[in-house]
């Protein structure tokens, strides 16, 4: 699935790291990809940002990317059509910027059902559901 319309990128993320999430953890999703295109310490653009990680001719190693459904291995067109017109919706929606920002600035997030070792070096700004934003 080619990843360089801004609109589906964002959708993508939202649908494959949040689909299981309220409105609001899919949102704050969002608004951490959104976030990271505003902070010089990440590529300017949605899709760089969704895609960002190490590569190897060409290709994303898998298991090292940024957002984790990038580079799994496994198809990224989505299953569920709902969830997916739902994800588009809030992308749309953040992109015009008629969401409020959630996350509280946050440039990062993981499940609660992992313990990375930046965690603890991060500020902690929302839990949402089961996943955990900082910045």
């Amino acid at each position: 699935m080619p990843f360089t319309d801004p609109a589906t990128c964002l959708a993508l993320a939202i649908y494959w790291e949040a689909r299981n999430q309220p409105t609001s953890g899919q949102l704050a999703v969002a608004q951490t990809v959104l976030n990271r295109v505003n902070s010089e310490r990440f590529p300017d653009n949605i899709c760089d940002v969704v895609t960002q990680g190490p590569r190897r001719n060409g290709m994303p190693i898998k298991h090292r990317c940024q957002f984790s459904f990038y580079c799994d291995g496994k198809t990224d067109r989505p299953a569920n059509l709902l969830a997916y017109d739902k994800a588009k919706y809030i992308a749309f929606a953040t992109m015009s910027l008629q969401t409020v920002d959630i996350s509280d600035g946050a440039l990062y997030y993981h499940s609660v059902d992992v313990s990375p070792d930046w965690a603890s070096e991060k500020e902690e700004t929302a839990r949402i559901k089961d996943h955990v934003f900082y910045k």
